[in-house]
């Protein structure tokens, strides 16, 4: 597949990141006398080798995840298992990039709050405590009385929407550190050793986009499939990508990993970022959502590799450029159901398959 000239892999460079940012220490997991022993209670007399196929692989990565010189592993514990569900506006959302009006954002995460929503019966099901947050939605949300409030809203707004990257940076680059720190600053006061991670954001999946194409090098033909832009005109698609190649040309020396993400991103993503981070330096597992979140994911690793220890992918989603993105995060996700719904729920499904590794240690 041929780069677009206008893209340059984030690989190809060192990147130089912001003096006020603070990364948190994350130990890479590597540990092959681990893997063996866990094989081998895998595995027992008579099965052959690598019978569980990927089953063992998921094992094996949250064996190296529990495990620690604090903490010896012996077998998996999932202690108070947080979902936690990032809404933020896009201005990029008024150059006709969604058939859903921005202020649908705000409209579903109140719907989150009321525990109206898919995933809130699947948290509810599995015993994930749902914590919305505010990262930076474009308008108020009037809050429900407190009778009606299924789940607690953290306002960490960083702005009122990101601004329209067709017309300049979508956000400034203290916006884009002082939203990392806010996804850090989230984990560090939530229980638990596992963080679930999901989304809410009118015309997201644009900036996932163009994060993916910005960072690995995809043309944005490719990022940006014609099936991407739900209820929107098919016939206009070659002209929406004509409209994002110019935007990212305008931004073509955001070429770090903090520089990409304040220029293409949104707030919701780099909290998710910073998030992941966190959770990775605590040791916890921390399971990706959708495309949205594989982006922050995107953002993540380019800050801090090891983070990719941490990282298990829920599900990949009907969007063309997730299975790009997956690629390039070399990661393989544990579904594949083509669902486009977002704020976790494809974590949410996929949550069984550790609940299954569980027990196939305790056997």
């Amino acid at each position: 597949m041929a780069l677009d000239p206008v893209f340059e892999p984030i690989t190809r460079r060192a990147p130089e990141l912001p003096a006020n940012l603070t990364l948190p220490h994350i130990a890479p997991t590597t540990d092959t006398l681990l893997d063996h022993a866990v094989a081998l209670r895998l595995t027992p007399d008579g099965v052959a080798e690598h019978a569980l196929g990927r089953m063992e692989a998921l094992t094996l990565q949250l064996a190296r995840i529990q495990n620690s010189s604090e903490t010896p592993f012996d077998t998996l514990h999932f202690d108070a298992p947080q979902l936690v569900v990032f809404a933020g506006d896009h201005g990029i959302a008024d150059e006709g990039m969604s058939d859903q009006a921005q202020s649908m954002t705000s409209e579903h995460v109140l719907q989150l709050l009321l525990g109206a929503t898919p995933v809130n019966a699947l948290a509810q099901m599995y015993g994930f405590d749902l914590t919305v947050v505010d990262a930076g939605v474009a308008t108020h949300i009037a809050l429900p009385d407190a009778a009606h409030r299924k789940a607690p809203l953290l306002l960490r707004k960083i702005g009122y929407g990101t601004r329209n990257l067709m017309l300049g940076p979508a956000m400034s680059q203290a916006q884009a550190v002082s939203a990392l720190h806010a996804g850090m600053d989230v984990v560090r006061h939530l229980p638990g050793n596992v963080i679930a991670l999901g989304d809410v954001g009118v015309a997201n999946t644009v900036s996932a986009s163009m994060l993916l194409s910005r960072l690995c090098g995809v043309p944005l033909a490719d990022a940006c499939g014609r099936d991407d832009f739900h209820g929107v005109d098919d016939a206009l698609h070659p002209k929406r990508i004509e409209k994002l190649s110019a935007a990212a040309s305008r931004h073509r020396k955001a070429l770090g990993p903090v520089d990409a993400l304040a220029a293409l991103g949104g707030f919701e993503i780099a909290m998710m970022a910073g998030a992941m981070l966190q959770a990775a330096s605590e040791r916890r597992v921390v399971l990706v959502d959708g495309y949205v979140a594989s982006s922050a994911a995107l953002i993540a690793r380019g800050l801090v590799p090891s983070v990719a220890d941490y990282l298990v992918f829920g599900h990949r989603s009907g969007d063309t450029g997730h299975r790009l993105m997956l690629i390039h995060l070399q990661a393989q996700p544990l579904l594949d159901m083509g669902m486009r719904m977002g704020q976790g729920t494809g974590v949410m499904l996929a949550w069984p398959l550790l609940l299954a590794a569980q027990k196939l240690l305790q056997h």
